[in-house]
């Protein structure tokens, strides 16, 4: 009897080792080949309409905001504002190189990562030299920075560092891009140059980009029709929050509706389903409602923030910010932006959920001009 109780011993503890080298060896391989994946760069025409456009949209939601009537002037190129680079250089694939659920493939584990979510990120603005809306040609250079696989197997989560630096194209640039004439080969060539003039080994080192913005995905494991329903449950009851350590200096709350959400949606060329359709939220997702964007709840932030400091003078520069998404805000609830300052060149910034609960949370470096 013992000799077979140490024969069962071993044998679960060898099944089980199996299994741990199984799991290991099903994600171990992500990081390596995640950050080795060469992503196409993206290029942008730097005109001041998707800019306008935002200004029209969200003018009804910000405190004494009157819609701009019509764009600057092409003639006379203003900096492009913070942090309206959310609005270009967002890859234009055809709808069928898409995943199912609307959104960018290159950026995805696969399966049985099929669930995505905006955890945060941070962004550095070269304020010396900012990118203009000159009508000239911009572009983006992305690559995955870090993967990290955690959690219980069974119950893993894919953590996913995506990093992006935009830059105006060098003349030399533009001029292969003329002489290309739409040549695949040409383009190819031209896209590895300027990959390897933009990329840096170092995440904060500018070289020749005006921005630089890391953003933080999380992919998760599909739910079941009755895990979406009791998701869809609990998210109608109030749970656990992280609550504000300070008073704000000031603050502004709106109601972001679906309206607001669709143009977001098309002015960043975003597709993602948990954006536009009730029912995948509820019955794929298990959210309640539509999700605000994280690059939104970002922006309106940001944009809160620029107005309080134009109010008080408008002698501060944002130089950094970084953020985190900690809740999901969702259209037509009453969502708080707060802000304080808490140096003498940093602000805290966050977004609050109806029940006062902290559901984005930054931190904005500033400079004096």
């Amino acid at each position: 009897m013992a000799a077979f109780c140490a024969r069962s011993v071993r044998f679960s503890t060898a099944r089980l080792a199996g299994r741990q080298l199984r799991w290991q060896s099903s994600y171990s391989h992500l990081e390596a080949d995640m950050t080795a994946r060469k992503i196409r760069p993206v290029f942008d025409d730097l005109t001041p309409q998707n800019s306008f456009r935002l200004n029209v949209s969200l003018a009804d939601f910000l405190p004494n905001t009157r819609a701009p009537l019509t764009p600057p002037a092409p003639n006379d190129p203003l900096p492009l504002p913070i942090p309206h680079h959310l609005l270009y250089f967002e890859p234009t694939k055809p709808p069928s190189d898409l995943l199912p659920d609307g959104t960018n493939p290159d950026h995805s584990p696969g399966d049985p990562f099929v669930r995505r979510m905006w955890a945060g990120g941070s962004v550095l603005f070269n304020s010396d030299n900012p990118l203009l809306m000159d009508n000239s040609r911009a572009v983006c250079v992305e690559g995955i920075r870090d993967v990290a696989v955690k959690g219980k197997p069974g119950d893993e989560k894919v953590f996913v560092g995506i990093e992006r630096r935009l830059a105006a194209l060098s003349p030399d640039e533009e001029k292969a891009m003329a002489d290309a004439n739409g040549q695949e080969d040409k383009i190819l060539a031209l896209e590895d140059q300027i990959r390897q003039r933009l990329w840096m080994p170092s995440d904060v080192d500018f070289g020749p980009a005006n921005i630089i913005e890391r953003r933080n995905i999380v992919f998760m494991r599909e739910r079941t029709p009755e895990e979406a329903r009791q998701a869809v449950a609990a998210a109608k009851k109030p749970g656990k929050m992280l609550k504000p350590q300070h008073e704000p200096d000031f603050h502004h709350t709106l109601r972001p509706d679906a309206q607001l959400l669709f143009r977001y949606s098309a002015l960043t060329f975003n597709a993602h389903s948990i954006h536009l359709d009730t029912q995948y939220c509820q019955n794929v997702e298990g959210h309640k409602h539509l999700l605000v964007h994280g690059p939104l709840s970002f922006t309106l932030m940001l944009t809160i923030l620029q107005q309080q400091s134009a109010k008080e003078g408008g002698r501060e520069k944002i130089k950094s910010v970084e953020y985190r998404n900690l809740a999901p805000l969702y259209a037509y609830d009453p969502l708080k932006i707060c802000g304080r300052k808490s140096d003498h060149d940093k602000y805290d910034v966050w977004a609050e959920t109806p029940e006062g609960g902290i559901a984005v949370k930054g931190s904005v470096k500033t400079k004096q001009v």
